[in-house]
């Protein structure tokens, strides 16, 4: 698992929620990616990201194969109080 994958709780009150599943017979990478996810303007401090990885670690390789391939990732950010909607429930 890659970072905090967003807790139920907080994927349900989230105001903005983006989930996808990739799936790959084979994937390899020609270089090892740099990757990340920066929350700015109004997100909480709880906003989070991550993902659940199969058959993929965290620390890919260059030129690996990794075969039947799975990764579920969610974006999760809620929004400061005062910043969004005044009639949120």
């Amino acid at each position: 698992m890659t970072g905090a994958y967003p807790r139920r709780s907080l994927r349900r009150s989230a105001e903005i929620v983006f989930r996808a599943t990739v799936r790959a017979d084979e994937l390899r990478f020609h270089a090892v990616p740099d990757t990340s996810v920066e929350f700015t303007g109004d997100a909480d401090s709880d906003s989070t990201s991550g993902s659940v990885r199969t058959n993929l670690p965290d620390q890919v390789a260059e030129k690996v194969v990794y075969r039947d391939v799975r990764i579920d990732y969610a974006i999760a950010a809620r929004l400061r109080r005062g910043s969004g909607d005044s009639h949120r429930q």
